[in-house]
């Protein structure tokens, strides 16, 4: 049975309510925007390094399954990554984007069997990138990226301190959008009794504007898994959604749906299919 996060529901319900507020924010030149300013909007949120401030809200839900489990498995990760770009003089921008997850994984016993279901904060993630401040053509943007061990229970996290690189590498045209964003990370401390972590994460995405500020296409995300053995180290799913942006009030908010389906998963335990479901008001720089 699919069970949605209480979490996205109470946080869904709170946008709904509170996005008034946040169209107040809004400059008064926002009172007129129209089918075509939601269309170019909808088209910058594409970019990795708009210079549009957004609260992205994503809800992931999974059904997991493998030789360790019997059947199907749900597990959720419900993220909050407010994307606060700042300007560098006139040519860069920097990217520092948080990610807040709220996790519920099963506690699987030793016969396959699930105990129960745990739930609350997964380990932290932050972005740090640099690059040029564009909205067309070719756009990239380099830095580092973190994951730290806040993860409430011991199965929602990984215990360790990671670090690594992060790169970009985007065309935005019109009306195609083509990309990779790839981030590595490395454990160098932590939880001396849990188990090193060597992660690489490669998003890929295509999509296509339609006129109306609706796009179609995919940005579904590649792990690999080094520290884990032959047969259990790349997930490597494909998707097909559909994006709008409308308008509330004065805010434009985009919504996106995109089922997911592993052609490749990890043989002992593994996502098959994922469900994402994505809202994001935009909001307006106070500077």
């Amino acid at each position: 049975m699919l069970i949605i996060s209480k979490a996205f529901i109470i946080l869904i319900t709170f946008i709904l309510l509170s996005v008034e507020g946040l169209a107040q924010q809004l400059d008064d030149e926002n009172d007129n925007l129209d089918i075509n300013d939601l269309e170019e909007i909808n088209r910058n949120l594409e970019n990795p390094m708009t210079s549009l401030w957004s609260l992205v809200f994503q809800e992931n839900l999974s059904l997991k399954t493998g030789e360790i489990v019997d059947g199907f498995q749900y597990a959720n990760t419900f993220f909050f990554q407010p994307a606060l770009p700042l300007p560098m003089g006139d040519n860069l921008i920097f990217i520092g984007r948080p990610v807040f997850p709220l996790v519920t994984n099963p506690v699987i016993s030793e016969n396959g069997s699930v105990v129960e279901h745990k739930t609350g904060l997964g380990d932290i993630q932050l972005l740090a990138a640099i690059g040029p401040n564009l909205s067309d053509g070719i756009v990239w943007g380099a830095g580092v990226t973190f994951i730290f061990p806040t993860a409430s229970e011991y199965t929602l996290g990984q215990g360790k301190w990671q670090a690594g690189p992060a790169a970009l590498f985007f065309y935005l045209g019109r009306p195609w959008t083509l990309g990779v964003f790839a981030q590595h990370w490395s454990s160098f401390a932590g939880d001396e009794n849990r188990d090193d972590t060597k992660r690489t994460d490669i998003q890929y995405v295509a999509r296509i504007q339609i006129p109306g500020a609706w796009s179609i296409g995919m940005g579904p995300t590649i792990t690999i898994n080094w520290e884990a053995e032959k047969g259990n180290r790349v997930t490597f799913p494909i998707g097909l959604g559909v994006t709008k942006t409308i308008r509330w009030g004065n805010t434009p908010i985009k919504m996106r749906i995109e089922p997911q389906y592993s052609i490749i998963k990890p043989d002992n335990y593994g996502t098959e299919w994922n469900i994402r479901i994505q809202i994001a008001p935009v909001i307006n720089r106070p500077f």
